[in-house]
């Protein structure tokens, strides 16, 4: 820093341009160099480059605080709970040791507000305990962008159709009520109670008005205000919950295990879905049904400031319909026969191209035969398939004529028929048969389904026929968690026909193995060959071998029996299916240990810090590439910093939230620098530039709350919180540090009420109206929630709340400018 004994800047006495515009008293640690002959538009925007630039490293830094912070209050213990069904007498739950209330309101709105905070008391100590208006602008500033374009914001993005309302409404009460307190206490203290002058017992109040706080919402989370009964209910994965009681509900440590390998095993029986994608899908599934609390929003948000690793995975376009498909609640994917199976191909990312039966039969003398051929799954594009014949005991020529051609579905065709000529020669002939094969005709759009291959029997004479099974026993594998079993029809094919069948125990089962009992199987005219369907239910079971028996009876439509009659289906696993299970599983946990805030070792954090996207460079954008190329300096820098996982995360704490102090000091200087550079006051540098620059993290943090949770909590809910611990706390602690200085010194601690108590009061106003509007949201039986709703509501709203930002940030601005002549304080 240059300075000489004549420097103004030593004695704390206002800096003049080149232009004699007044400055502000002093600054910390810049300029680092003499730049006082450079133009003034050099200057300012090298400065506002630096700012910019600047916030984005302590956005950075703030994501390695709220690790460590989110490492300290994500602390559990393990209790047991008496059970009499479980096998030991008791089940294991993991107990959360801080109550999220209480760590919301404490080490998480530090982590969200520490910029503000830091900033109001690193300006009062600099300033040798004297009053400043970067500070408290910012405050009040960030307190007014986070309750009105936050909200506005979080109002719109919510989905068409839904809506999001806030599940602890105690909690939003308290909060509520002090975010409108705090402004209305500090319009008292400089304006009411001592003016331009903040007493020792004021200051010392604001303080305690802090911890009072979270006390206050504790018993209101805790249900000690007009208590009711509670109801608690398990949380699993996928089942909704009240938000306000989702992290505090018992939760069976092995239900994560159970989810994934449900849905490992969903996935890998999709035809065309490559493990790693099935990973993904599953990754991001579980990344946002559990639930989160609104520091790991935030993180989420910096990182894509950033360019880092994004706690949310991503998935392919071409796959987006399966993970639609898969958050679906399960109860819905589970299919009325009774087989619990996902149909991702329906409306999904391909079409599914198959014969419309197995088999069929032919009468010789009809001449030809029809075969049915059907397109599912996606409809909007063309798509070609070749049909050809394969000889059987039939041989093309004497019994049939070869057809071998390429057959195309237009968009939104469903159906299609080929027609195969039969040759009549009169001489009698045993049944015969041949085949028709489908092979997709280059369109990677475009699979085949199960019946691909039909066969076709050309039967001799007009008899109904004999029903009975292929085989005597069939081994079925429970991949596909249903059991096809063929029954012929032999010796003729004429008319309808039907049988009964029958299921018997053997070690398999009914109900928990698979479902059976009785029913009944029908033939169609010059139908051959028919699947018996029976659902089959997962097993844990690593060697599966169960086995149950199958009866026909009581045939109709003049069939007769057959000697195979009762066959017996066995069970097993399927080993290469499992192999497949297992790898998507392993490549899940993997996927979810990198998600995890935690580093393990330093190397980890040094080669996050130094890819873009954390390495996972193949789902990189090119803003990621941007992002981590402008905050990459950061990155390595603030990689020095101990890993989370030391001491419980306390480490990381103290030494990012020095580091965050430090950059705050020079945020502090760059904005009043610039301010002073395009002659802006610092009042309105703070409520504007400032305000918004360490706002934007959470504005990100809560859009991406707001779509992802079912509450609205973690997206508005808590910003009343915030804005409360931003006064009794960023205005509280150092005002208490200067107040008392000033006490020991004989001396008072003088706070100009001008600017600061005209902002307060315009700011109370505006926050009364808007949530008045957010409860009135609540009431109208239209709407019924805070956020969402009706489009022209969820309009109106939105450029209401941005309205009033306007307003305020342009009065407080004219009043700052003297343009406004309003008289604040004696």
């Amino acid at each position: 820093m240059n300075t000489s004994v004549d420097d103004p800047r030593m004695y704390g006495e206002p800096v003049y341009d080149l232009y004699n515009y007044t400055c502000s008293q002093g600054y910390l640690l810049l300029p680092v160099i003499n730049e006082y002959t450079w133009g003034n538009g050099v200057r300012a925007f090298l400065y506002l480059a630096g700012l910019l630039w600047c916030f984005l490293g302590v956005a950075h830094l703030a994501d390695v605080f709220m690790a460590s912070i989110e490492r300290i209050t994500s602390r559990t213990r393990t209790v047991r709970i008496a059970d009499g069904e479980a096998e030991n007498g008791y089940i294991e739950v993991e107990l959360k040791v801080w109550n999220d209330t209480v760590a919301n309101l404490s080490l998480l709105a530090l982590g969200t507000s520490a910029p503000e905070i830091l900033l109001s008391v690193i300006e009062i100590i600099g300033n040798r305990f004297q009053a400043g208006e970067l500070g408290p602008g910012t405050i009040v500033g960030s307190a007014a962008f986070n309750l009105l374009i936050i909200s506005a914001i979080c109002i719109y993005c919510i989905p068409e159709g839904e809506i999001r309302r806030i599940a602890s409404v105690k909690v939003f009460a308290v909060t509520a009520f002090t975010c409108v307190f705090a402004y209305v206490w500090l319009a008292i203290v400089l304006l009411v109670i001592s003016p331009d002058v903040v007493e020792v017992w004021e200051a010392v109040l604001t303080f305690v008005f802090f911890p009072l706080l979270i006390v206050v919402a504790y018993l209101a989370d805790k249900d000690f205000f007009l208590k009711k009964e509670k109801r608690h209910r398990q949380a699993f994965i996928g089942i909704p919950m009240n938000a306000n009681k989702e992290r505090e509900a018992l939760q069976p440590k092995e239900s994560l295990d159970h989810e994934l390998h449900r849905l490992a095993k969903e996935l890998g029986r999709v035809e065309g879905l490559p493990p790693d994608q099935a990973a993904n899908i599953i990754s991001r599934h579980i990344a946002e049904e559990v639930p989160h609390d609104r520091g790991w929003y935030r993180i989420n948000a910096i990182r894509s400031l950033t360019g880092g690793r994004k706690l949310i995975p991503k998935v392919m376009s071409a796959f987006e319909d399966i993970y639609k498909e898969v958050q679906k609640p399960y109860d819905e994917r589970v299919k009325q026969d009774g087989g619990p199976h996902t149909d991702f191909s329906e409306g999904g990312r391909l079409a599914v191209v198959q014969f419309t039966a197995a088999a069929v039969a032919v009468m010789e003398n009809e001449g030809k035969v029809r075969i049915g051929i059907k397109r599912s799954g996606r409809m909007d594009i063309p798509v070609s398939v070749r049909v050809e014949t394969i000889n059987g005991t039939a041989l093309a020529g004497e019994d049939y004529k070869p057809f071998n051609k390429v057959i195309d579905f237009k968009k939104n065709e469903a159906l299609r028929e080929v027609y195969i000529e039969i040759v009549d020669d009169f001489e009698w002939e045993p049944d015969e048969f041949f085949f028709v094969k489908l092979k997709v005709e280059n369109s990677e759009n475009c699979v085949l389904g199960p019946n691909s291959i039909c066969e076709v029997t050309i039967i001799n004479d007009d008899e109904p026929g004999i029903l009975a099974f292929a085989k005597p026993s069939f081994v079925v594998q429970e991949t596909g968690l249903k059991a096809l079993i063929p029954v012929v029809r032999l010796n003729g094919a004429d008319g309808h026909v039907a049988v009964r069948w029958r299921t018997k125990d053997i070690t398999a089962i009914e109900g928990k193995d698979y479902s059976g009992k009785e029913g009944e199987l029908i033939f169609d005219n010059q139908e051959t060959t028919k699947n018996l369907i029976i659902p089959l239910f997962e097993s844990q079971k690593e060697e599966r071998d169960e086995s149950f028996q199958i009866e026909l009876f009581e045939p109709t439509g003049g069939a007769t029996l057959g000697k195979i009659n009762k066959t017996i289906v066995t069970i097993v696993n399927d080993e290469e299916f499992n192999g497949l299970v297992s790898r998507i599983m392993n490549m899940t946990r993997a996927n979810l240990e990198a998600l995890e805030l935690s580093k393990t070792t330093y190397m980890q954090q040094f080669i996050e810090a130094m890819n873009v996207n954390g390495g996972d460079v193949a789902n990189a954008s090119f803003v990621d590439y941007i992002l981590h190329f402008c905050s990459f300096f950061w990155k390595v820098l603030f990689a020095f910093v101990p890993p989370t996982h030391f001491c419980g995360g306390w480490p990381t704490f103290i030494i990012s939230l020095g580091l965050i102090g430090f950059l705050t000091a020079i945020i502090g200087d760059l904005a009043s620098i610039f301010g002073c550079l395009i002659r802006l006051e610092d009042s309105i540098t703070a409520i504007t530039l400032v305000a918004m620059g360490t706002s934007m993290p959470d504005t990100f943090a809560s859009k991406t709350a707001a779509t992802m949770e079912k509450t609205a909590d973690n997206s508005i809910g808590n910003i009343n919180g915030s804005n409360s611990v931003n006064v009794f706390l960023g205005l509280g602690l150092p005002w208490m540090l200067a107040a008392i200085y000033h006490a020991v010194n004989g001396d008072v601690f003088v706070v100009p009420s001008g600017s600061l108590g005209f902002s307060v009061i315009i700011y109370t106003i505006v926050a009364v109206i808007a949530l008045v509007v957010l409860v009135a949201r609540r009431m109208i039986p239209s709407i019924g929630a805070e956020l969402g709703g009706p489009t022209c509501s969820k309009i109106f709203c939105s450029i209401l709340f941005i309205i009033l930002w306007v307003l305020y940030v342009l009065l407080s601005a004219l009043q700052a400018k003297g343009i406004i002549n309003v008289h604040i304080g004696a």
